[in-house]
């Protein structure tokens, strides 16, 4: 596990992240204090039980909440973008 500076990190973070698909870990550092650690994502991590109840949790209250944001007549997504997103 090797360890870099922030800035390292932002710099390079296409390499950071390729690291941790090839399975390396990588510690974060900010004045030489670690503050964060990039790890691969595992099939376990993808699949657990508590990722698949937020998920469905997001998803019930997405399908709950739509018929809030129904457009008006002739309003187009776009229209409400420029309008600062009212809704």
């Amino acid at each position: 596990m090797e360890a870099m500076g922030l800035f390292e990190a932002k710099t390079h973070f296409s390499e950071v992240v390729a690291r941790a698909e090839a399975g390396e870990e990588v510690i974060i550092t900010r004045h030489n204090k670690p503050v964060a650690k990039i790890v691969p994502v595992t099939a376990q991590d993808l699949a657990s039980d508590a990722t698949l109840a937020r998920r469905r949790e997001a998803i019930d209250w997405l399908m709950a909440h739509r018929k809030l944001a129904r457009l008006a007549p002739g309003e187009t997504m776009r229209s409400l973008i420029e309008d600062g997103r009212r809704y």
